[in-house]
């Protein structure tokens, strides 16, 4: 896992053909918007989200955020220990990634 800014992923997902974008919130917070051509899958689903996140492809590179990069840096630890090699934490989560807009 990587801890990347907002600035440095808009950089680096520009230029990766093998990301996949991971919303990691509740529905209530993505209803509130998101970030383009995400995923959603809520961490809080528990064993749900274990159960979701097994079911991508482990060789693509995950750029996970949540509402302000808690939750999300939480994600990248299960993937890790999933086998999941590629995952960037996006540093201030979508409240960040908003103001930044």
């Amino acid at each position: 896992m990587k801890d990347i800014t907002v600035e440095q992923w808009k950089t680096q997902i520009a230029d990766d053909a093998n990301a996949v974008i991971l919303d990691v919130r509740t529905q209530d917070e993505v209803d509130e918007g998101m970030i383009e051509n995400a995923k959603h899958i809520d961490i809080y689903l528990g064993q749900g989200f274990v159960d979701e996140i097994e079911k991508l492809d482990k060789s693509k590179n995950y750029y996970i955020y949540c509402r302000s990069g808690n939750r999300s840096g939480q994600a990248c630890q299960v993937m890790q220990q999933l086998g999941f090699e590629t995952t960037y934490n996006l540093l201030g989560g979508y409240t960040d990634w908003d103001a930044a807009k």
